[in-house]
């Protein structure tokens, strides 16, 4: 089986696609109302159509290709060899994602103390105590929370207020007009004076409360940043600035090793067969438009910044070309049939404990009734076999 080295760019080109994929998930830091569409139910039906399509073509297509790769005609190896050298090399593929998840919690610092408070009819500002005593944290995936649910929900709520917050100053800029157009016609037939009493009702500051009306200070301009970030802290600046470094570093470095299997993946299917390559990328960036919604709210939420969290969202998915740049120098320069077995049989074992590992469990903790993640899994199988048989049916036509 030769290694078609004519699909570099295609390879390459999925794994940017899968990879971008996730700016879309946090673009929904600017549009609140995008956050209400991300039900329990499609952040499950699309955990477990992702987790579908991966699985099935790990076993079915990833892994024989690997005994194939390992077998007579390509690395020498007889029919027997080749098939355990596969079944090796799949299982050590999951042995280093397990690595990996130690290495992704070591540099995060993952200790899941969040804290899911009940936010009500309340005002959005920033007390200076919590301020001091939580610690901004950057999520590195979708299935890293404690309570995806209870996050979920939070998230929701506070998008809630902040529509509502949008909605109430659009309100009051249009009442504004109004009054100022009302006054300009009352100057004009009073002769263009205002009493003192006229003007102290005019301009005094007007809230309105009920049981159902979130009271919110300093309420932001539509599409500007709602949430306020927190004080300066008293701590030396110094330190404060190292402090975020170090943080901002592992963070990255976090994000970076816990996507980098999935580039490595997408390209080495790619690099043989482009049509597997398409569907594993689609499969991919499917699940990463949620992590990066996942990863960018709970950054503007706590800071306030939009942009913050889009970065922070979007950098999730930049690792993902690295990774296809560095199999690509790995396979150029040590070209071998062997090495493209192994990094096959790899890839298969890694993508079945993604699949099993963070998809699934999540998934099922969104719907823990059931009622869409085992039929969309089987939707994604049946997606990807249907694909394949496309596939080779226009090739061997």
């Amino acid at each position: 089986m030769p290694v078609a080295e004519g699909n570099v760019g295609v390879a390459i080109g999925l794994v940017c696609g899968a990879g971008a994929a996730t700016a879309i998930g946090a673009s929904a830091v600017f549009f609140p109302s995008i956050v209400k569409l991300a039900s329990r139910r499609v952040l499950a039906g699309s955990l477990g159509l992702s987790a579908g399509v991966m699985t099935y073509v790990s076993f079915v297509e990833i892994f024989f290709k690997a005994v194939d790769a390992f077998g007579p005609d390509n690395a020498g190896f007889d029919d027997a060899q080749a098939y355990n050298l596969a079944t090796l090399t799949f299982f050590c593929g999951i042995v280093l994602m397990k690595l990996v998840d130690i290495l992704v919690k070591w540099f995060s610092g993952e200790t899941h103390t969040h804290h899911h408070e009940d936010m009500g009819d309340v005002q959005i500002s920033w007390n200076e105590n919590v301020a001091e005593q939580e610690e901004v944290t950057t999520p590195h995936c979708i299935g890293c929370a404690e309570d995806p649910v209870a996050e979920l929900e939070e998230w929701q709520r506070m998008a809630d207020i902040e529509i509502e917050a949008n909605r109430e100053q659009e309100n009051t800029i249009e009442n504004s007009a109004n009054n100022d157009d009302s006054d300009k016609n009352s100057d004009e037939e009073s002769g263009g004076k205002i009493s003192n009493e006229d003007f102290r009702e005019n301009n005094e500051p007007k809230n309105q409360t009920g049981s159902n009306v979130v009271v919110i200070e300093n309420a932001a301009a539509p599409g500007s940043d709602l949430f306020s970030p927190p004080p300066p802290s008293n701590e030396h600046p110094e330190h404060q600035k190292k402090k975020l470094v170090n943080m901002g570093v592992s963070t990255a470095l976090a994000i970076a090793i816990h996507n980098f299997p999935e580039g490595l993946a997408t390209f080495v299917a790619a690099l043989s067969d482009p049509s597997v390559g398409v569907v594993l990328a689609v499969a991919i960036g499917i699940h990463n438009i949620p992590e990066g919604l996942c990863v960018a709210l709970p950054i503007y939420y706590a800071t306030g910044n939009r942009w913050k969290g889009f970065m922070w969202g979007c950098l999730s998915g930049v690792s993902e070309p690295v990774a296809a740049l560095l199999g690509w120098a790995v396979l150029a320069n040590a070209m071998s049939q062997t090495v493209y077995a192994t990094l096959f049989g790899l890839v298969a074992g890694m993508m079945v404990m993604i699949s099993f590992k963070e998809l699934l469990p999540t998934a099922h903790r969104y719907d823990p009734e059931d009622t869409v993640v085992t039929y969309s899994v089987v939707a994604g199988m049946a997606i990807i076999a249907i694909s394949l048989v496309l596939f080779n049916s226009m090739g061997s036509a």
